[in-house]
């Protein structure tokens, strides 16, 4: 039995476009730049500040501990001196349900949002936070439940029930309607202005701010925190931050209808049913545990831990297999971060640029490099990389397009720098912070290297994941704090990365501390 399904791209963007009601005409009647932000505070034109990193966290409790809000503890001594949170997506498991927000994000970050003294008061469209929190979407923000489990979520006995399953399968009652609970929890949800002079009204009182690219959304801590858009950008101490949706341009193209298609896809067909047996294999061991068990209790995590990575698996098996349509891929999005990146290079205020989406196209972890969507993600970003070099030519003077990429997908946290790969990505260093709550995963046994058709492309220099086996298995979940300084005195930004760790093991909590990784 499927767990998620995953909507189509074209679905994804009809949908997200009517939240916010694109291009509206008194949108459009208001040069209005529904992809930007200007965030108000005191501190916007320091060019040192700091900011926090999560990723991949929204899940509730692992049997009795709970890793995201570990985290999120972590994270309180720092969030007086950091100007944002970035949020690398999945914030909410199995599927985006609207229900789990209160147990899976209000509560964990209850100190970041006004009114978190009493956070049960919060409802999840109505959140304003203290200290912005600002998000790109992850896959699983945007599932949905197939229609048989859907039909299971409304009957009266628990789906774990029906499963035989002792796991915490936080499917909810619905899916997350494409995206609607995240488009409700986190953007500006125009669509819900219905009464006359009311759109015209919201746009006059809150996209005030003016830019290069005409007014946009005025976003004010504590007063006003919604996004203009699923991808969006925003300029913070002379550094463009570029967020975007990278569910949108993750779609693999289907298999060749050659013989060797149709060998690949007999491969790939099988693997499927052998995942799908799997499955139920872990459903039938997980019957047999006692979630009150310490020991089972550790079990139980991970087998719900594999039971997500093959669920993922199949999602990006079912792609491939998918033969009645061409990739889908959302040119607009693409076209617009070259453009934007170009304009970018060409504007004497900005001294670094900084990218975050969910999908890592440079990752080590055990499953995802060996996925199609990654392959579709490096292919689609190289390309827009590609041409924003033709266009600024030697206006970088030999520094890399973008000084920093984060991604969120894979649980871990790992550093990556690419060495060159022929094509303008080269030389950057790429951040994966996707192990701030749901569970960890290893590293790849082919270690650190990346090659890509016998050649080596990029490096991990650091990875922490899931080690260990028995008493001796460690879950170290992570978060970030980037501090941004001019180390130099030349305008070009150092990126001090200082990794926030708190590590099960043995049934107790222990905070780790690493050498910050610097980055110039």
């Amino acid at each position: 039995m499927k767990l998620v399904f995953d909507p189509a791209i074209a679905k994804k963007i009809q949908k997200m476009q009517q939240r916010v009601r694109w291009q509206d005409p008194l949108i459009v009647e208001r040069n209005i730049d529904q992809t930007r932000l200007v965030l108000d505070d005191e501190r916007a034109n320091d060019s040192e500040f700091s900011f926090l990193v999560v990723g991949d966290s929204g899940s509730g409790r692992h049997r009795k501990h709970n890793p995201q809000r570990e985290v999120a503890e972590l994270m309180l001594p720092h969030h007086q001196e950091c100007s944002f949170m970035l949020h690398t997506g999945d914030v909410i498991y199995l599927v985006g349900s609207s229900e789990y927000y209160q147990s899976n994000f209000i509560q964990p970050y209850r100190e970041f949002l006004l009114g978190g003294e009493h956070p049960h008061r919060i409802a999840y469209d109505q959140m304003v936070f203290k200290l912005p929190i600002l998000p790109v979407p992850g896959n699983h923000d945007y599932y949905d439940l197939p229609v048989l489990l859907s039909l299971l979520s409304f009957s009266t006995i628990p789906i774990r029930h029906l499963l035989r399953s002792r796991l915490d399968l936080d499917v909810g009652l619905h899916g997350s309607k494409t995206g609607e609970a995240y488009a409700k929890a986190f953007l500006d949800y125009l669509q819900g202005l219905s009464m006359p002079g009311e759109l015209a009204d919201h746009l006059d009182k809150y996209y005030t701010a003016k830019t290069n690219t005409g007014r946009c959304l005025h976003y004010q801590p504590g007063i006003f925190t919604r996004l203009p858009n699923r991808y969006y950008t925003f300029r913070y101490g002379g550094i463009d931050f570029f967020a975007l949706d990278s569910n949108t341009f993750n779609d693999p193209p289907p298999l060749p209808t050659t013989p060797e298609g149709e060998s690949d896809r007999q491969i790939l067909a099988k693997r499927r049913a052998d995942l799908e047996q799997e499955k139920l294999q872990i459903m039938e061991t997980s019957a047999q545990l006692n979630p009150e068990n310490p020991v089972d209790a550790d079990e139980l995590d991970d087998l719900q831990a594999k039971l997500s990575q093959i669920e993922e698996i199949i999602v990006d098996i079912d792609k491939q297999l998918t033969t009645d349509r061409p990739a889908q891929t959302d040119t607009a999005q693409l076209e617009w971060l070259k453009q934007r990146l170009i304009a970018s290079w060409h504007d004497p205020e900005v001294r670094g640029r900084v990218i975050y989406f969910h999908h890592p196209p440079y990752v080590t972890e055990a499953t995802k490099w060996q996925q199609a969507q990654t392959l579709a993600i490096r292919r689609r970003l190289r390309a827009v990389l590609d041409g924003v070099a033709k266009s600024v030519g030697s206006l970088n003077q030999g520094r890399p397009l973008v000084d920093l990429v984060l991604n969120g997908h894979a649980h871990c946290l790992e550093h990556l720098q690419t060495l060159d790969t022929g094509h303008a990505d080269s030389h950057i260093n790429w951040v994966v912070c996707g192990g701030s709550g749901f569970s960890l995963r290893r590293q790849r046994t082919e270690g650190a290297d990346l090659q890509e058709d016998n050649r080596l492309i990029a490096r991990s220099h650091l990875f922490i994941g899931r080690s260990g086996q028995g008493q001796e298995k460690r879950r170290p979940y992570s978060g970030l704090r980037i501090d941004v300084k001019d180390v130099k005195g030349d305008r070009h930004p150092s990126f001090i990365i200082r990794p926030l760790i708190a590590e099960w093991y043995q049934r107790r909590w222990h905070h780790r501390e690493l050498e910050p990784l610097i980055i110039s």
